[in-house]
């Protein structure tokens, strides 16, 4: 999933986000505003992560939403 499709579904993603990774806040997303990176450094931050990690979970969450949404 790309960078535009991510921030086209923004508000649909940002709840489900929440729920993957309950440590994030409102305002953690609100920063991130459907950025993947932003998003990406943030799960590392509140997790304590490395970004390899965090971008891998990302992408498995991406690929479930996707699939859960056709």
């Amino acid at each position: 999933m790309n960078n535009d499709i991510l921030a086209g579904n923004w508000k649909q993603f940002k709840g489900n986000i929440i729920e993957q990774w309950g440590k994030l806040t409102d305002d953690d997303l609100d920063v991130a505003a459907g950025r993947r990176d932003q998003i990406i450094g943030k799960i590392q931050e509140r997790y304590g992560v490395a970004k390899d990690d965090a971008a891998l979970q990302l992408k498995k969450f991406e690929e479930r939403f996707a699939a859960a949404t056709k």
